[in-house]
């Protein structure tokens, strides 16, 4: 099992440093450009475009779009909904986004008009808690929500969001398993594959390599037990490996078992060497510098060797963390109505 490890580690580090051979990198992110924006909500949605263009979203019904880079914001209420959550936001375009809620009401708004309008597209169950979305194409998209007698929540669209309904073959969950909506970002799409990173009373990776048809589970070796531990947020780093961060958010100190990468070749995790600064609820791989980042309430760190080794680089904290689809920028959201663009 060790040498299984190793290998795995050595694979990773052999990996990024081919790719960082292939161009001049920065050697490390200086911090974050924080935006001013007319909002004190806690912003837990975020869907940049590009470095330009962005959406975000959060409590008190809060929607907000920048279309000059944060210098100036349009906000207002989705729907007049001012005591929900919306703490996952996908943005198609400049004009187009989905927003859905954490909590009750259990609900799926659109606009097309640039957030003037907001359209109801679905509502679930008065039980159920929606914590993430993610889009592996233009059209077909995915909301992850807790589990329901014994099975998770997910709910795929094929038409922007126009409609919404229920995975055929669902995972199942053991009691007091569940998903957190902290950064919205603990499911992941990518071409026919779907990740799901758990935590509470056990925390799980679910993988499922055909849309949701069929899945595995992989323990994961993050902190677990607790209904306020686990996996809070993974991403891709390009070769299929997942990097997954998260903790305790009750323990925002704790620096063992809140990183792990997943190594989909021998199904197995490898363990950092030096794990991120504490508790960190969103995860972005940034392609352009080869970096991963992370960031929580007491700080940002990044790894640029696959996860291996994590470094602060600021104390400004955040709930989420995003790539604009366009170009190499990468965008950060918390409490308070704060949003910033990476510095480096």
């Amino acid at each position: 099992m060790i040498k299984r490890k190793l290998l795995a580690l050595s694979f990773l580090v052999a990996l990024f440093s081919c790719k960082k051979s292939e161009e001049t990198l920065a050697e490390m992110p200086t911090g974050w450009e924080v935006l001013e924006t007319p909002v004190e909500s806690s912003l837990r949605g975020l869907a940049p475009l590009t470095g330009d263009i962005a959406w975000a979203s959060g409590s008190n019904g809060t929607w907000l779009r920048t279309l000059d880079g944060g210098q100036t914001w349009e906000h207002g209420v989705i729907a007049g909904l001012d005591t929900v959550d919306f703490r996952s936001i996908h943005a198609f375009d400049a004009m187009t986004a989905i927003a859905v809620s954490a909590g009750q009401p259990a609900v799926i708004y659109k606009t097309l008009d640039g957030g003037k309008n907001w359209e109801l597209k679905h509502q679930e169950n008065e039980l159920a808690f929606l914590d993430g979305i993610s889009f592996s194409s233009e059209s077909r998209g995915f909301v992850v929500g807790d589990p329901s007698e014994g099975k998770w929540t997910i709910l795929q669209t094929a038409n922007q969001g126009d409609t919404w309904y229920p995975l055929d073959s669902l995972p199942g969950a053991v009691a007091g398993e569940a998903a957190f909506a902290a950064s919205a970002t603990s499911l992941l799409a990518e071409g026919n594959q779907l990740w799901l990173g758990t935590g509470g009373s056990e925390s799980n990776l679910h993988y499922s390599k055909d849309m949701g048809s069929s899945w595995e589970k992989f323990t994961s070796p993050f902190v677990q037990g607790e209904s306020s531990q686990g996996i809070f947020s993974i991403t891709s780093i390009g070769e299929g490996e997942i990097v997954g961060v998260g903790g305790d958010y009750l323990k925002e100190d704790l620096q063992q078992g809140v990183s792990g990468i997943f190594v989909p070749n021998t199904k197995e995790w490898v363990v950092p060497e030096q794990e991120p600064r504490g508790y960190r609820s969103g995860v972005v791989y940034f392609p352009m510098q080869k970096w991963l980042i992370a960031v929580g309430p007491s700080g940002s760190d990044y790894s640029k060797d696959a996860g291996i080794t994590w470094h602060s680089f600021s104390d400004e904290g955040f709930h989420a963390v995003k790539m604009g689809h366009a170009d190499g920028s990468v965008w950060a959201s918390g409490a308070k109505g704060k949003i910033a663009k990476l510095k480096y």
